[in-house]
């Protein structure tokens, strides 16, 4: 129950890539490269929607001989990360659900590779090793396993445990949706508003009134809402915006900046600044009203 890559390496090696693993210089990179001309963070594998894609970070791929920023993934193709180093697509993996946890106060979250599940102040699976956090859990290659209180043990869907008083379990969280989730505000009165999101570009458009049309990180930012489709942790939100930072004070100020800035934008735009909203509980979602329409062409 993980959706993977497995691309080939010019060595003739192959590699498995999840979701979230990275590309790049740095040894602690999914798929470390040693070669000056690749980035740090060089491009990332992420789970959107029903494909898996790779999106460009801080270097740049050609795919089949085409430049390009984000593509989705599939067997055959030629992904030329410099000139002479390629890498090819042998197989895409995607199942009907993966692996996620849901318990007391934490909605249903994708694991994506080794995750800490912590449960202070408020429960929260966060996308690394956290030597401090109570349990933790990661892929062996053929199960999801879970290490709390000194043991291990393998975990599927439908497993439960208990950490901290409080009790969780395996999920099975579906690619395929039947359709985007909508919620009612009773009362509320808000002209429908339709998101064309493109990952570099969104434009948000009013029924009435001229759209607003955003780029850069708040661009990224109100996409990578759109793909998740749902509410996301903090951390694995802030973790798509800026991969090669460790600081997590520092991930959360500039989630934070940005967030307070692109509200402020909806705003003066005249259009309801909830459209990105916070759970309290730390998590943020794309928040829609009866009749907003969402176009996901990241």
């Amino acid at each position: 129950m993980r959706a993977f890559v497995l691309f080939r390496l010019p060595d003739g090696s192959s590699v498995e890539l999840g979701h979230g693993d990275l590309i790049g210089r740095l040894r602690s990179a999914a798929l470390p490269i040693a070669d000056g001309r690749i980035s740090e963070a060089h491009a990332m594998v992420s789970l959107r929607g029903q494909d898996l894609k790779l999106l460009a970070l801080r270097g740049r791929f050609a795919v089949d001989g085409k430049p390009g920023q984000a593509v989705v993934l599939t067997a055959g193709q030629r992904i030329a990360l410099a000139e002479g180093l390629s890498l090819v697509v042998e197989q895409v993996a995607l199942p009907d659900a993966v692996f996620g946890v849901e318990g007391d106060g934490l909605p249903p979250v994708v694991v994506t590779g080794t995750s800490s599940l912590l449960t202070r102040p408020r429960p929260e699976l966060v996308p690394r090793f956290l030597p401090t956090a109570p349990a933790h859990l990661w892929n062996d290659g053929e199960d999801w396993v879970l290490s709390h209180a000194g043991h291990t043990r393998s975990v599927r869907a439908g497993d439960e445990w208990v950490v901290d008083g409080r009790r969780f379990r395996g999920a099975a969280v579906a690619l395929r949706r039947a359709g985007r989730s909508v919620t009612r505000l009773d009362g509320a009165f808000s002209r429908p508003l339709r998101v064309v999101a493109r990952f570099e570009t969104v434009h948000v458009m009013p029924d009435r009134g001229p759209p607003l049309a955003l780029s850069g990180l708040a661009a990224r930012l109100l996409s990578e809402l759109v793909a998740f489709d749902g509410p996301v942790a903090w951390q694995v939100l802030a973790r798509e915006l800026w991969p090669v930072e460790d600081d997590e004070h520092l991930l959360r100020r500039k989630l934070d900046v940005n967030l307070s800035r692109l509200r402020r934008r909806l705003r003066e735009a005249s259009i309801r600044s909830d459209l990105v909203r916070s759970d309290g509980k730390g998590h943020v979602e794309l928040f829609l009203h009866d009749g907003d329409t969402v176009e996901d062409c990241t």
